[in-house]
């Protein structure tokens, strides 16, 4: 079995605020990945973006500046 790390997950109102984020962090080497939205919790859309806690806290105030709607920001194990 596969050990769980520590990520965060942040959720999204729109598929279109998920692919933005995606497509943004892609063109500026944001590290994470697009996943299905976990079943711990629940969002909007069905898409969700995966980061390490730690890439997280360095790229936070980039992430929250780009002015998309991030429905939840959670801490999970994954």
């Amino acid at each position: 079995m596969r050990e769980k790390k520590p990520y965060t997950v942040l959720t999204f109102r729109s598929t279109t605020d998920a692919l933005a984020l995606e497509r943004i962090c892609k063109a500026q080497g944001i590290p994470g990945r697009m996943i299905p939205v976990p079943r711990e919790i629940s969002a909007d859309c069905g898409l969700a973006w995966r980061i390490t806690d730690p890439e997280y806290e360095s790229w936070r105030e980039t992430l929250e500046g780009l002015h998309l709607t991030i429905q939840e920001v959670a801490h999970l194990l994954l």
